[in-house]
């Protein structure tokens, strides 16, 4: 009787030891997040953005706003990918360049939300003149963004957020300015890029990644007509020229398949004269 009270003893305590084993399986372990910075071109000289901080949330549906501590908003379902402030001029990012904002050690799982919390001194320069940027607090104080990013077991996730510069400054009637921030997220694994040569390129050349009638988002050349779009989810895309000379019309590519991790090359784009 000893012996089959021991028996069963050890069988709950193996099956125990098995579940609590699984749990820990699927619901253990970290990873790494790293949020990366990217943007479409504008028609300004600079576009200079202070980002405070940066956050992810794991799932948790309450609120946080920028006052809060890290602790906090960690308690509040938030974990902070960057937590010293950086000012940005934006227009230093298109044509494929990026910044890092922060890299952080997560517990693995999905994130659903991403913030971005600004601060006040924000600028933009038109034509050698600088002027504020004035920064509604509701943007300050947290701009969200649905992610929905995967962090695995010993893996790093990469999110790659395109802060489109031309959508985001508003002017106003008494010719002031207003960032009013237009953001798109991607996974960078889940994307791919375009990439070619405009010629000639003695100018800027616009070339924009269209897919319907949405222009997803744009670069502009180089001084040797280079040109990279990156973050591209995986699509078909029509990709427009639009040449900053009046010598030049205006010319569209259709049917350009991006798939994800590879980059598309179109070799030479000859613009056309008018």
């Amino acid at each position: 009787m000893k012996n089959i009270t021991l028996l069963i003893t050890l069988s709950i305590a193996l099956i125990f030891g098995i579940t609590s084993c699984d749990t820990t399986s699927e619901n253990g372990g970290t990873g790494t997040m790293s949020v990366a910075l990217t943007d479409a071109p504008a028609n300004y000289d600079s576009v200079n953005v202070t980002i405070n901080s940066v956050r992810v949330n794991n799932g948790e549906t309450a609120e946080t706003d920028s006052s809060e501590s890290d602790e906090e908003a960690e308690e509040d379902g938030w974990v902070t990918i960057m937590d010293q402030s950086m000012k940005v001029n934006l227009l230093e990012l298109t044509n494929g360049n990026t910044i890092m904002l922060g890299t952080e050690e997560l517990e693995a799982g999905t994130y659903e939300q991403i913030r971005f919390i600004l601060g006040d001194d924000n600028t933009v320069t038109v034509d050698g003149k600088t002027q504020e940027l004035q920064t509604p607090s509701s943007q300050q104080s947290g701009l969200k963004l649905n992610v929905n990013a995967e962090v695995e077991d010993g893996s790093n996730y990469t999110l790659l957020v395109d802060f489109d510069a031309a959508r985001s400054i508003v002017k106003k009637g008494n010719g002031g300015y207003l960032l009013k921030p237009v953001l798109r997220a991607v996974s960078l694994a889940e994307t791919g890029s375009i990439s070619g040569t405009v010629q000639p390129s003695d100018f800027n050349t616009n070339v924009m990644a269209i897919s319907g009638e949405d222009t997803v988002t744009s670069t502009i050349t180089a001084d040797n007509g280079n040109f990279t779009i990156i973050g591209l989810q995986e699509a078909t895309y029509d990709v427009g020229f639009d040449p900053s000379s009046d010598q030049y019309t205006d010319s569209t590519q259709t049917g350009i398949e991006v798939e994800s991790g590879e980059e598309t090359e179109l070799g030479t784009i000859e613009l056309k004269s008018n």
